[in-house]
């Protein structure tokens, strides 16, 4: 395999025309650049310079050497160029995996941002429900709702990730502009034991359960008469007039017309979500970025 050091010096002596020129312009000695040029020569087979008085000049195999060996650099300073991208994380892959809630609020307008500031940044974005509980066992940053709802990690986080919470949210009740609840400034959780409930995550997942739990505390168990897999289909239902439902404040944000969401008290339900990133993506820029604009994300709802 031909020495890519002594191409580039090969190099050097052709475009200074002396060996004492490339020695001078790459900082060795005339004398190092000779043996160099020896060595490949050797290794080549090849005579690659002749003297020409006081000077040299390529023969015409050292000429096309050299020539040829302007696309190996060229093609060296790209992955140079690429392994300092790679360290700084602006080209790769960054898989994110959320829940469905997080997905249309949060997932927007940080994946623009990515676009506009990684654009060779390839993003695998994943959703909970769909792929399990397992699915941010591959991916470098998770957003999920912990089984807890106060915010105490219920479970240490999977070897080779670091969690932090992210925020606790309350639920709210959703109810008809018309309802009688409609301009309160509160409900009490008790009083939703009274009427019909458009269930919204036939999942069973952590956010259900957190809600049942509370219920129970409280001294009932909702009636469910409509179950839905969404919180977009179930607030349709509620504008229908099909009962009222309840949920997390993040849900809230985009109500349609025909519904009002009211805060729950005596107690308010609440759930956990937290973050986890993968250590060895850590320090990567476009997940510090992305840890960033959650937190900026949460604090302007609160």
């Amino acid at each position: 395999m031909v020495d890519v050091h002594r191409l580039r010096i090969l190099r050097a002596v052709i475009g200074e025309g002396s060996v004492g020129g490339a020695a001078a312009a790459l900082g060795y000695t005339p004398s190092a650049v000779s043996q160099q040029i020896a060595a490949l020569q050797r290794e080549t087979r090849l005579t690659l310079i002749e003297r020409d008085g006081r000077g040299i000049v390529p023969t015409e195999a050292g000429s096309t050497l050299a020539a040829e060996a302007a696309a190996v650099f060229d093609q060296i300073a790209h992955l140079d160029g690429l392994i300092a991208e790679l360290r700084d994380g602006r080209v790769g892959q960054l898989r994110i995996a959320y829940f469905a809630s997080a997905g249309a609020t949060w997932i927007p307008p940080i994946v623009a941002a990515i676009h506009r500031e990684f654009p060779a940044v390839r993003l695998d974005l994943r959703l909970i429900e769909l792929m399990g509980a397992d699915a941010g066992r591959s991916a470098d940053i998770e957003i999920y709702v912990d089984q807890h709802g106060d915010g105490r990690a219920s479970a240490p986080d999977p070897d080779g990730f670091t969690g932090h919470p992210l925020t606790v949210e309350p639920y709210l009740a959703v109810v008809p502009r018309d309802s009688h609840w409609a301009d309160h400034s509160a409900i009490g959780l008790r009083e939703l034991g009274e009427v019909p409930w458009v269930d919204n995550d036939v999942a069973r997942g952590p956010c259900r359960q957190a809600l049942l739990e509370a219920c129970t505390a409280t001294g009932f168990t909702p009636d469910f008469r409509v179950e839905t897999q969404d919180y977009p289909t179930a607030i349709r239902f509620v504008a229908a007039g099909v009962g009222l439902t309840v949920i997390p404040r993040l849900g809230t944000l985009d109500l349609p017309p025909g519904v009002v969401a009211i805060p729950i008290v005596d107690p308010t339900p609440t759930r956990a979500i937290r973050v986890r990133v993968r250590n060895s993506s850590a320090d990567y820029p476009a997940v510090a970025r992305v840890l960033e604009m959650l937190t900026d994300a949460v604090e302007a709802e609160t």
